[in-house]
């Protein structure tokens, strides 16, 4: 495995070192034709390139750079470095064809001009003669020249039309693959389930696969027809499966229970006492846990009259379901979210990893870092994204000892889990990432996979999953 592994990485290293040489290789005319076809869907998807910060005008350097960068950022569309390459290819035949064709033609107009100014040559003196002649070649040539460079100009947008429609087709069906942020950094990547996930585990590997869901109510996904709750277990087979946001009330927990898939027997649920028909929290499990416990536990709190905490204790570790409180319209809640709710969940969770490594997970309410929200810029005081909210996650978990699991997995790359309904914001990928797995360092090295899907629909949160090997 090794071996293939060394062989692979030797084969994408000289890969890389020829389309360099490629790339460099080639006229400004030709790159600028290149990074057309490439970003094709951005400019008739969002009006400019420029919206990614990667020109298709400029000096020669600047158009290297740029599809250099987009070869290694493998955007938009997932367009790989090969079909850059033979993109490349094409368009440099095209202008060599194109080329020789003029020179030719020209060669042919020069000699044609000639002959036929010898036989007028001969009405005229010598130095009159050549003087036409030069005048004749140079006029029929350039004609003859613009006429091409319009036609092959003509045939390549056309190429590049139909390409922009097979792959602008392909952007509305996938927008994550799109590296949408407002301010991106060089090296960042969107995030692409198909070819950023791993490979299966080796079989008889022992594991769990759990997954955690946002469902903005959940008594209308299990009614979806185009994608409910059910598929989900159908399509992902998970081991445990954690809810945030159902907005059921206790005497809505059997009939929900009853339309739950077979094999998942064990299903616990917190509903909100305080305010009926809002917030609520679930861990739906075909394992039996050793124990189950709602809320923090702590008395005199006010935290768990809404639902917003399920432990369940397994083996080798425990699972938090939790709906951490959103500091709301004109931040009212900030002060008690910050100060009170993240600071109880902390030691919480600390107080349980002294006999077992944890596993929190859900809508944490956080895009903890810029690359986390797509306009950093403009949500400075928007819930979710606040200085305070950002330094309290940091403080009480992340320095506390738990791991970020996306994040280590993928430290450059953009992937969104939440996406508001107002504006159509999913269409274009311009989103937050506020659903986490967050892990004991003990255990954060058995992480297989932590990973996104997008794809996935119902609510204006995705699901997020995690392999971890026991």
């Amino acid at each position: 495995m090794k071996v293939k592994a060394a062989e692979a990485t030797d084969h994408n290293s000289h890969q890389m070192d020829d389309d360099q040489k490629e790339i460099e290789a080639m006229t400004v005319q030709e790159l600028r034709a290149t990074l057309r076809q490439a970003y094709a869907p951005f400019f008739f998807v969002f009006g400019f390139c420029w919206k990614l910060g990667l020109p298709v005008k400029g000096l020669k350097q600047e158009l290297i750079s740029s599809l250099r960068l987009h070869i290694d950022s493998n955007l938009p569309g997932g367009s790989s470095g090969e079909e850059i390459k033979k993109t490349t290819s094409s368009i440099r035949s095209e202008s060599v064809t194109i080329k020789r064709k003029i020179r030719n033609r020209v060669e042919e107009s020069t000699e044609d001009d000639c002959n036929s100014s010898e036989a007028y040559g001969e009405k005229r003196v010598k130095q009159s003669t050549e003087k036409n002649l030069k005048s004749k070649v140079s006029s029929k040539g350039k004609k003859k020249s613009r006429l091409k460079e319009e036609e092959a100009s003509l045939t390549i947008s056309r190429k590049v039309l139909k390409t922009d429609e097979i792959i602008s087709s392909s952007l509305q069906s996938e927008p994550w693959t799109v590296l949408a942020h407002k301010k991106p950094e060089k090296d960042w990547k969107a995030y692409n389930p198909k070819t950023m996930r791993p490979p299966p585990l080796p079989e008889g590997t022992k594991s769990v696969k759990i997954m955690t869901w946002n469902v903005n109510g959940l008594r209308a996904l299990l009614k979806l027809e185009s994608f409910s709750a059910l598929q989900l277990a159908q399509r992902e087979n998970f081991d445990v499966l954690c809810l945030q946001e159902t907005k059921i009330q206790v005497k809505d927990v059997e009939e929900v229970r009853k339309a739950l898939s077979d094999g998942y027997d064990h299903s616990f649920w917190s509903c909100s006492v305080s305010k009926l028909g809002y917030s609520g929290t679930a861990i739906i499990s075909r394992i039996k846990p050793v124990s189950v416990r709602y809320g923090t536990g702590l008395s005199g709190s006010d935290h768990d009259m809404e639902g917003r905490i399920v432990t369940a204790e397994f083996d080798s570790f425990y699972l938090i379901s939790t709906y951490v409180p959103n500091s709301g319209d004109g931040l009212k809640r900030l002060s008690y979210r910050i100060e009170e709710w993240d600071r109880t969940l902390s030691k919480y969770i600390k107080e349980l990893e002294k006999s077992k490594p944890v596993v929190l997970t859900g809508d944490l309410n956080c895009a903890h870092e810029e690359i986390d929200i797509y306009n950093p810029a403009g949500n400075k005081r928007s819930a979710g994204f606040t200085i305070e909210e950002r330094q309290s996650f940091k403080e009480n978990f992340l320095d506390k000892g738990f791991v970020d699991t996306f994040r280590k997995q993928h430290p450059g790359v953009v992937g969104y889990t939440y996406w508001g309904y107002r504006h159509g914001t999913r269409k274009t990928n311009k989103g937050w990432r506020l659903d986490y797995f967050l892990v004991s360092e003990s255990i954060a090295g058995n992480v297989h996979d932590s990973y996104i899907l997008p794809d996935i629909n119902g609510s204006d949160h995705c699901p997020i999953g995690l392999i971890l090997k026991l």
